[in-house]
């Protein structure tokens, strides 16, 4: 696979976009285990693709057994007569262009009122990575291919899946916990397994009916996880075992911990609306964190290994909260695991982003598989809080004036608007929810709040009128310059190694970027743009004032109970997926901007801010005040 720095230029970028528009073929072949003759007729063998990306076609011996048309979508294939046990199994994968898909469905459908933010119109007809299409942070780079792994299975009985529900009461001294799990294959009895450091701390074996086991356990004075710095992070490990004349034959787990979680919306003093914070464990918080886009362009390059180190650095910056942006992926496992070990809460956006999407009904249906299987995968992880539908789509059907009647509830009728898409987020989404993850809050739309943001009633000041919740904020800032010396041909001595240059300037794909970052430069700051060095450092030092500055003042705004005026607030973004100027706090390569440093300051656990106190003059005095020479200040100390 090429390197960014082979893909550095202009031309070479252009020149592989070729790939996005052809069709490839995966081929491998494989033997498969060994049965015994007399297992044979009790034994399934069955295909488990983790996902593919996206218009797949998949023959095994020669004969199709699969067709996908959503990345987001694991599939199981049962391939019990496809399948040579004595010879080699050849396995065949032709890969669409999602591009030119994408291109012929808009075309189909030319009722529908396609339009977005970053990337084209095709991209909301697919149901693939949004940003594979590029946004105003990263390149155009379309892939295809199997992006998680395919395994062969082969059983007789397994668990199919193991989850709960659970409910901490608000004495935080027992908690209920409704284990389920679900079967495949013939075997009735399931034993249940609650373990918490090795040690067992429940058990109970249950007949399963209808292909499902479940059993409510009562733990008493539960080990409670908590977010960083409130607490531990204890996680128990349930597990459902298929028991076959005694004997252990399959056993599925799942790693869970105990919380009580709750949104917050209730009156606020002297304020008009309700607050929007979380409360963990009866404990009120403030959520500063940041923003996750996926951390590469090519997502199987994504280790286990880099994500830990990503959210650890979430973790050492003295954040709370990491947001999983709609245009993304639903994240690897990993992902999730870390935010659960460090006390990370996730705000969990579904895969939708600036655009308006279509509501056909294939379409609808995909949407509402993908949902069940996402939610499915995902609903066990303590750290994730609360479910969004969307990054931005409200805020687009806003801008182009679609039709958005909030007090009409007849779902149907929105199907026929030229807003359609309201349909996913206020009813397949809420349902999906409802159902499979009851006890976590679900969100429209990252953000929503129920009215029109261009709402004439609502005055915007930055420090007082803030959000209840802001869950996007951010400034631009060159990376570090061993970042770009990475992506310049030459390194160091590369001719193109200045801020205007067409290399370093292909390196920020945000509309407007140069005028944008030289304007708030030359307002603020004595600065040169040469050498090079310095001008990253003035990018950075602007930076990390903006953001510190928005922390100190809406940190001020987490009054105590009855004013929470603002809830949290979440950097855009902690991270990259190539090396680039961005919003990013933490560059593609790990290193972190000064910003990183300035918000872990502002989240510790006391920071320090300086503001001026308003100087108002009455209406009826037509007197002109001085201020005095030596003004007075406010000084704030947050915690």
């Amino acid at each position: 696979m090429a390197s960014y720095k082979t893909l550095s230029s202009v031309r070479m970028r252009n020149d592989v976009q070729w790939i996005g528009e052809t069709a490839w073929i995966y081929r491998t072949k494989f033997s498969s285990p060994t049965i015994p003759s007399e297992d044979k007729v009790a034994v399934r063998a069955v295909l488990a693709f983790g996902g593919l990306d996206t218009y797949a076609t998949v023959l095994l011996n020669g004969k199709e057994i699969l067709k996908t048309d959503n990345m987001f979508i694991p599939e199981r294939v049962d391939v019990t007569t496809y399948l040579k046990y004595e010879e080699e199994n050849e396995l065949e994968i032709t890969f669409e262009s999602a591009y030119l898909k994408g291109c012929a469905i808009v075309e189909k459908y030319p009722d529908h009122r396609w339009g977005c933010w970053n990337g084209d119109n095709s991209r909301l007809a697919v149901r693939k990575a949004q940003y594979h299409w590029g946004w105003d942070w990263g390149p155009t780079l379309m892939t295809c291919g199997p992006w998680r792994p395919i395994n062969l299975e082969l059983f007789s009985s397994r668990i199919s899946d193991v989850y709960f529900t659970s409910n901490v009461d608000k004495a935080l001294k027992a908690a209920e916990l409704v284990a389920k799990a679900d079967i495949e294959g013939g075997d009735s009895k399931v034993r249940f397994d609650i373990t918490l450091d090795g040690e067992l701390i429940a058990t109970k074996t249950v007949t399963s009916s209808k292909c499902h086991a479940s059993h409510t356990f009562t733990i008493e004075d539960p080990a409670l996880w908590f977010p960083i710095r409130y607490g531990k992070q204890p996680l128990y490990d349930l597990t459902a075992t298929i028991l076959h004349n005694g004997a252990s034959i399959s056993a599925g787990a799942k790693k869970f911990g105990l919380r009580r979680v709750e949104l917050v919306q209730d009156p606020l003093i002297g304020q008009p609306g309700t607050s929007f914070f979380f409360r963990i464990n009866n404990i009120p918080i403030f959520c500063g964190g940041s923003d996750w886009i996926p951390a590469d362009n090519f997502i199987p390059r994504i280790s286990k290994e880099k994500y830990y180190d990503w959210v650890k650095l979430v973790a050492d910056g003295n954040q709370f909260m990491i947001r999983v942006w709609g245009g993304g992926i639903f994240e690897e496992q990993a992902f999730y695991d870390a935010c659960d070990e460090f006390g990370i809460l996730v705000w969990q956006d579904f895969m939708f982003g600036c655009g308006n999407y279509p509501a056909f009904p294939d379409f609808l249906a995909s949407v509402k598989k993908e949902a069940e299987e996402n939610i499915k995968l995902l609903r066990h992880h303590p750290s994730i809080v609360i479910w969004a539908g969307n990054n931005e789509d409200y805020q687009y059907q806003e801008s182009e004036g679609l039709t958005y009647d909030f007090d009409n509830k007849d779902s149907e009728s929105w199907l026929k608007t030229n807003f359609p898409a309201r349909y996913i987020y206020e009813k397949i989404l809420v349902d999906a929810c409802a159902e499979l993850v009851p006890d976590t809050y679900y969100h429209y739309g990252s953000p929503w709040g129920g009215k029109e943001t261009t709402d004439p009633t609502v005055v915007p000041n930055f420090d007082k009128l803030v959000g209840r919740f802001v869950s996007e904020f951010g400034m631009e800032a060159f990376p570090n310059i061993k970042t770009i010396d990475a992506f310049l041909p030459l390194g160091k001595d590369d001719p193109d190694r200045f801020a205007q240059s067409s290399t370093v300037d292909f390196h920020n794909k945000a509309d407007g970027h140069e005028r944008r970052i030289a304007l708030y430069l030359v307002e603020n700051f004595r600065y040169a743009p040469d050498p090079l060095e310095q001008f990253i450092y003035s990018t950075q030092l602007m930076q990390a004032e903006c953001l510190a500055s928005a922390y100190r003042l809406w940190k001020r705004q987490w009054k105590g109970p009855g004013k929470e005026y603002c809830g949290g607030a979440l950097v855009w973004q902690i991270n990259d997926c190539w090396p680039v100027t961005s919003w990013a706090i933490v560059d593609y390569y790990l290193r972190p901007k000064h910003a990183y440093y300035t918000v872990k300051r502002e989240m510790a656990l006391i920071s320090l801010g300086i503001t001026r106190k308003e100087h108002i003059i009455p209406k009826t005095n037509t007197h002109v005040h001085t201020l005095p020479k030596q003004p007075k200040l406010r000084y704030g100390v947050q915690t």
